[in-house]
């Protein structure tokens, strides 16, 4: 679960921080304040509450927790009740850390490293930094709690002694960096280790780490953090898809690295790896993250490379997903822990075969999408045969209708499945769905399942070139604004990154903000998103 909070909140909230609607956790200003029940708000204020349990560990914590009870059961409270119960109970002075709630932006570290072979020392020198954001043109360096482990050549965890120490404090620990810069130096390391950074994401911030792609298949290989083993897989594939764009814009065919498929190859090979994980650790970086590496997002570059790489990872290691296949189809369903990461791992190597040797598993992903005993199989088949052209297509999206459409939280998945589905129609299929008897806007879950999806998760069908995308959604925040203006301003923040887009985007993306704001009775939970995105971005792109 950790893994996919964290997804989450680099794909959802960092993009709110790097913004015009960032905005600090605790506001101190706003026009409507429906329009912040934000990622901000949540995830990364709880980002902040785990923070201070790294920091004072578990025990104080609890006893901070206990005293924030005794002391305001039953009132209204504040984050600063809250900080000051954790305070009292820890004895510690959070006040530097307060930052955290008054300024927004998520804090960049860069971390270098290097080992001195004849002292045996090894130093990180890390630096802190955050880009202005609305309002707040400058920041003060953050309290930022580094969670963090040294792998040796051999693989195992090096014992932590910090320069001035008589002995090791363990081979993981936790260092506090508060300055702008810092150098922490460890000593008796013999030979270069590579290091597990920010284990279990200790802290919400952008990383850029000085490491080589040997080291992120060795922290991929090795390390026993979970977070910071996908985390690595994630780098190491991250920079494979950049590579394929730079290649793909210059006019060459590149083919996909050695070193990323032998890294998933060892990674389906270790039986000493759940299933779940296994199937976390071979998924490639969201569209979304992707984007947020390049200085302006190219929507098909990323959408061309992803297929590209997902394509070659599936003929290259065809032979184990089949065997994957095979090995974890239980016949029985079961709802155990267990069970889910079997069928989980079946369905990531079905769809790596769906982009990679699709003759040789579409019978056999028609027929669970068409028979599957259970919802998962069934909904994994249905989303690889939803974004195909297969001749089955309709067949199996009008099965699946008429088994669930008594059921409307089933239903809501199967118009999300073709909300979501990069096809070269999605933009017409929508539409479509939109028709549908099934579907309504004085339904805001409905509404989510299509349009919402459709914005957020099908950046293909959203950016195409045409803008018919941007009209589709920007005609459905005009309609719900009357009715829902709570849902129609959260629709509306899709548009909000408008100048992280190639010229001729931001020419369309803005006409349709400026065709908003010209609405004749603008509900205020709209006007403020479409005034604030139209304002101008304080971050450069990049």
């Amino acid at each position: 679960k950790r893994i996919g909070d964290v997804a989450l909140l680099r794909e959802g909230q960092f993009t709110e921080d790097a913004g015009p609607l960032a905005h600090p956790i605790r506001p101190a200003t706003y026009v409507e304040i429906n329009n912040f029940y934000t990622r901000t708000v949540y995830e990364k204020g709880a980002e902040v509450i785990r923070m201070i349990e790294t920091l004072i560990g578990k025990a104080a914590f609890a006893k901070g927790l206990q005293l924030y009870f005794d002391r305001h059961d039953g009132e209204a409270v504040t984050c600063e009740d809250f900080v000051a119960a954790m305070a009292t109970a820890s004895g510690r002075d959070f006040g530097q850390f307060f930052r955290w709630y008054h300024q927004a932006g998520t804090p960049r570290v860069t971390v270098e490293s290097h080992h001195d072979a004849a002292t045996e020392r090894y130093t990180l020198t890390l630096r802190q930094s955050t880009p202005p954001t609305p309002g707040q043109p400058s920041q003060e360096p953050f309290v930022i709690p580094l969670r963090l482990g040294l792998i040796g050549p051999d693989g195992r965890a090096l014992p932590l002694q910090l320069q001035g120490e008589n002995a090791p404090g363990g081979s993981e620990r936790v260092l506090e960096f508060t300055e702008a810069e810092r150098t922490f130096t460890f000593e008796n390391v013999p030979a270069r280790p590579v290091p597990s950074l920010f284990r279990g994401f200790s802290a919400p911030v952008r990383i850029e780490a000085a490491l080589t792609d040997d080291d992120l298949a060795h922290l991929l290989a090795f390390d026993t953090d979970g977070f910071a083993k996908w985390d690595a897989g994630q780098s190491l594939a991250l920079r494979e898809l950049l590579r394929l764009i730079e290649s793909g814009r210059q006019g060459a065919v590149a083919t996909l690295s050695p070193r990323l498929v032998e890294a998933l190859a060892a990674v389906l090979d270790d039986a000493g790896l759940e299933p779940a994980f296994k199937a976390q650790l071979v998924g490639l970086p969201s569209a979304t993250y992707l984007g947020e590496q390049m200085a302006v997002i190219d929507v098909e570059a990323i959408g061309a490379a992803r297929e590209r790489a997902q394509a070659a990872l599936g003929a290259a290691l065809a032979e184990r997903w089949h065997q994957l296949v095979a090995s974890h189809d239980d016949a029985d369903f079961q709802l155990t822990s267990e069970a889910m990461g079997r069928r989980r791992l079946k369905n990531t190597s079905l769809a790596y075969l769906a982009h990679g040797a699709p003759d040789t598993v579409r019978a056999r992903i028609v027929d669970q999408a068409l028979h599957a005993t259970n919802m998962t199989d069934q909904l994994a088949a249905l989303a690889m045969v939803a974004r195909r052209d297969w001749p089955e297509r309709q067949e199996v999206l009008d099965a699946f209708y008429a088994q669930w459409q008594h059921e409307p939280l089933v239903v809501n998945k199967w118009f999300s499945v073709q909300a979501m589905a990069e096809r070269d129609a999605v933009v017409e299929e929508v539409e479509a769905l939109l028709r549908h008897p099934a579907f309504t806007v004085s339904n805001p879950n409905r509404v989510r399942a299509v349009v919402g999806v459709f914005a957020a998760a099908n950046p293909l069908g959203f950016h195409r070139q045409d803008g018919r995308g941007y009209r589709l959604v920007a005609d459905m925040v005009a309609t719900l604004d009357r009715k829902n203006p709570q849902i129609a301003a959260r629709l509306a923040t899709t548009f909000n990154r408008w100048r992280r887009y190639d010229p001729h985007r931001q020419r369309r993306m803005c006409a349709e903000l400026e065709r908003l704001a010209a609405t004749e009775g603008l509900s205020r939970d709209l006007y403020e998103i479409v005034e604030k995105s139209l304002q101008a971005n304080p971050n450069p792109p990049g």
